[in-house]
């Protein structure tokens, strides 16, 4: 295989909705390309993309395929990503890696929200963006009312560079305005017939191609000169501004194909392989010391690995970009963001599950290497004496969640371990061992994206797993000043244990003094602060600890175990078990044994003063509340504000964007649980949402008072 230098290599990623068509249209790019002979199809199961078994099970693409092609003497790098919102992460490290993306739209449904989230990350990546409009000859295609949806949704910058004579079933001709021909197919797509425009459609051709010349004109000063100069460009002219316009995301260009029955779609790679820009067209990534590392294949090697898969026969799969430098087998390259040592033995290119061993690959190029001793996702290994890091990927924050065991408690340790492997596969998946819920937590981004992993880890490593719903980080707190005084004596035989501490709680505020006077009934309590422990709390909120002992009632060697039996309490709450904060306390008086008072007689006189003490404060359950912004589209906006509502939900605005309408509000976690699952269910699928941890706050009475209950009961079993 020919080595391939940054000024011919292009890398692309294939976006879209779920069921756009991308990993059909993969299959047409690679047979056109000639890198496979025929191509494959979904319900086959022998597509180049969706390869892994859960992926054949399901019929869509769970992971993304990097393929390349050796098109019009350029490389050409293409990742094919998953269309459901569940598998974003894929897209998104795919857009980090690539230059260009190509966004498939199903022209019978439109741009769905599926699509706006996309361009919206494209548009953060400052990524160029070309538009395929694809299943022209599906039986709802309506190529003019897409065109005009998404003018109205991504602005005027929507450029086509062709259209279609006609949609539906009868689609086999178009109008390339680029070029200014015809392109038509026999029933079976495949290579066209090139031909002049007919005079009917040369008026439309003319506008739409004077259109695009301005357009590309635009771009460049020169180029614009010459325009009002001479009134057209050349078709080199046209490509350049094309190019120019594409970097600096003033053009988007759109090209019509029907990715299963090839039509259009090697005219589509020759635009990919003669306007997309290079590599080394585009602006340098940035490292973590904020400086622009350019893709010169004579600078310092560096490589970013950027995806893991694990597959059979061959363990884990790592594959990376060439981010300077140049990539021979056989070299040693530190591990900068682990400390660690590998030797990169082998480098591949690779398209789906074929590798093939190439001996080079310059700054800019995609490719794979296997047997790595400690590599993860993410990591940046340098050769010698380089210190570049990179760290520009950043994944949206999880919209589902469960507890999941083993149904074997003794496998718990082997479920870690393939969980682990799993995040490093997709790092959307997170796990979390939680000591406060007692449980291991798994988030994604919504329940398919769950009920995979447990199918690949069910049917993959044999283990059966259950899910379970996973517990409420609730948080108690106390809304008054309460008193309390606990005595801890215990003889057995030899020394016994006592202590007793007195102590005066009420909540903490920030920056609030210390009264120097409680009364409770007709008694008074004064305060003499002699010293101040602030504790910050890992969970959030603070333990403010005054000792206010006198006259030596305690002595101060005995204050630390106090603290001790009140962070006792306040890691496992009175009232559900919860973590507690925002809590002061007075230690004000006491009593010691010149021989029984030891630490533990103090830290349990503390912890049961403060847990009487708590009782008797109004005390109150905090819960969890979590911004949330729903996308979905005007139809069905009544339904999806009505299940809010019934999800103790704050609506905190509505507004429209491109299209659609976007719903704010404030939503107990507890309500969210199953939130992904309903809303594709009142939706259709047509909407998507995020949520981002708010604030505490106090649950209703009714609520407080089923937690209590239920905690009652727990204990009372145990």
């Amino acid at each position: 295989m020919k080595v391939y230098q940054t000024n011919e290599i292009k890398n692309i990623a294939l976006l879209g909705s779920k069921g756009s068509g991308k990993t059909t249209l993969a299959e047409a790019m690679l047979y056109e390309c000639g890198v496979i002979k025929r191509r494959g199809t979904i319900d086959a199961k022998n597509t180049v993309s969706d390869y892994f078994p859960v992926e054949k099970e399901y019929g869509y693409s769970v992971f993304s395929t990097v393929f390349y092609a050796e098109f019009l003497g350029k490389k050409l790098n293409v990742i094919d990503c998953p269309g459901a919102d569940d598998f974003v992460g894929n897209a998104i490290t795919a857009l980090n890696m690539t230059d260009t993306g190509v966004i498939l739209v199903d022209t019978q449904y439109g741009v769905e929200v599926g699509t706006q989230n996309i361009f919206r990350t494209t548009a953060s990546l400052k990524k160029p963006v070309i538009f395929a409009l694809n299943q022209l000859d599906g039986e709802k295609a309506d190529y003019d009312n897409v065109i005009e949806q998404m003018r109205e949704i991504f602005g005027p910058k929507v450029t086509p560079i062709q259209y279609p004579l006609a949609c539906g079933p009868g689609f086999n001709a178009m109008i390339d305005v680029l070029l200014m021909k015809k392109y038509s197919w026999g029933p079976d797509g495949g290579v066209p017939v090139i031909e002049d425009i007919p005079a009917e459609e040369m008026e439309r051709a003319k506008e739409l191609h004077q259109q695009l010349v301005e357009a590309a004109a635009e771009n460049d000063e020169t180029l614009m000169e010459k325009f009002f100069d001479q009134g057209h460009l050349t078709e080199d002219e046209m490509r350049e501004g094309i190019r120019k316009g594409l970097i600096d995301r003033s053009i988007f260009p759109v090209f019509c194909v029907s990715a299963l029955k090839d039509m259009g779609v090697r005219r589509m790679m020759e635009f990919l392989g003669n306007v997309v820009p290079f590599v080394s067209d585009m602006p340098a990534p940035v490292d973590t010391l904020g400086n622009e590392i350019k893709p010169d294949s004579d600078g310092p090697l560096s490589i970013f690995m950027f995806k893991t898969t694990v597959e059979p026969h061959i363990g884990e799969v790592q594959y990376f970009k060439v981010m300077s430098g140049t990539l021979t087998p056989g070299v040693d390259l530190d591990n900068v963001t682990r400390g660690s040592k590998e030797r990169i033995a082998q480098i591949y290119c690779v398209c789906g599950q074929i590798k093939t061993q190439v001996d080079k690959l310059c700054a800019g190029d995609i490719g794979a290497t296997v047997k790595l001793k400690d590599v993860r996702t993410g990591n940046t290994l340098d050769e010698k004496g380089c210190e570049i890091a990179f760290d520009f990927i950043k994944y949206p924050a999880p919209k589902y969640q469960r507890a999941i065991r083993p149904v074997t408690e003794s496998d718990a340790e082997k479920l870690n371990a393939i969980l682990n492997r799993m995040h490093e596969e997709d790092p959307t998946w997170e796990i979390e061992q939680s000591k406060e819920l007692k449980q291991t937590i798994l988030s994604g981004q919504g329940e398919f994206h769950l009920r995979t992993l447990k199918w690949r880890v069910e049917n993959n490593d044999k283990l059966p797993i259950i899910f379970d719903e996973p517990k409420i980080p609730y948080r108690e707190t106390i809304t008054k000043a309460a008193r309390a005084d606990y005595r801890h004596k215990k003889q057995s035989g030899g020394a016994g244990q006592f202590g007793e501490v007195h102590l005066v709680i009420e909540p903490y505020v920030e920056g609030a003094p210390v009264p120097d006077t409680y009364k409770f009934g007709n008694q008074e309590f004064k305060m003499n602060v002699r010293d101040t422990q602030e504790i910050p709390l890992s969970w959030g909120g603070k333990l403010v600890v005054h000792n206010c002992i006198v006259g030596g009632a305690i002595d101060a060697r005995f204050i630390p175990a106090i603290v001790k039996g009140l962070m006792d309490r306040m890691e496992q709450g009175p009232l559900t078990g919860s973590y507690a904060r925002d809590v002061r306390v007075c230690i004000y008086d006491g009593k010691m044994h010149p021989v029984d008072s030891n630490e533990i007689s103090f830290r349990l006189a503390g912890r049961n003063a403060f847990s009487e003490a708590f009782r008797n404060a109004n005390p109150k359950v905090l819960e969890p509340i979590y911004d949330v912004e729903v996308m979905v589209p005007s139809d069905v906006m009544g339904d999806v504000m009505s299940d809010l509502q019934g999800r103790r939900a704050i609506i905190m605005g509505m507004s429209s964007e491109n299209g659609f309408e976007k719903i704010s509000a404030k939503v107990p976690l507890k309500e969210m649980s199953s939130y992904s699952t309903a809303l594709s269910s009142i939706t259709g699928g047509r909407s998507s949402f995020t949520m981002k941890f708010a604030s505490y706050e106090l649950v209703p009475g009714d609520v407080q008072d089923k937690l209590l209950k239920a905690y009652a009961e727990q204990n009372t079993d145990e």
